[in-house]
């Protein structure tokens, strides 16, 4: 198992896309289709909450046998008040943990990526499936910001 890959790319993304949001117009990040819907700052913050829950489960995961591990997004991002903080701020807190994930992506040792975690829908996955799909679902979320 490896997961150098995935950690080159969130590396990647955390040195070529805060100059991309950073470009954002204030009006653009802030601005809602839909009351419901997440700004492009609250999904900023929703990844800055994904990192915080996934740095749990980096760690525990390696630690614990198969914790069980999940966060209610929405009331996450309610929260937290991502809308009203400064876009560099988030853009920056986005970043640095990012790059921090990254760092304990690298220390990871090869047995530890087939240890199991269990999400909220209870099954089971490997700790290098887990790093993976956060990247995924990073890229996937980035890409409702700006485009690269």
């Amino acid at each position: 198992m490896d997961i150098y890959t995935a950690i080159d790319r969130l590396t990647w993304l955390c040195e070529y896309i805060p100059a991309l949001i950073g470009a954002i117009p204030e009006a653009e990040l802030a601005g809602k289709s839909t009351p419901e819907k997440w700004s492009k700052k609250e999904i900023l913050g929703h990844l800055i909450d994904s990192a915080a829950n996934n740095h749990q489960r980096f760690i525990r995961i390696q630690s614990e046998d198969e914790p069980v591990i999940f966060y209610n997004q929405n009331d996450w991002v309610g929260l937290s008040q991502h809308q009203v903080m400064d876009p560099a701020q988030l853009i920056a807190t986005w970043k640095y943990y990012n790059l921090h994930l990254a760092s304990i992506a690298k220390a990871i040792s090869p047995e530890n990526l087939g240890r199991y975690g269990i999400g909220r829908d209870g099954q089971k996955h490997t700790l290098k499936w887990y790093f993976d799909d956060y990247v995924d679902h990073m890229e996937h979320h980035l890409r409702q910001i700006v485009a690269y």
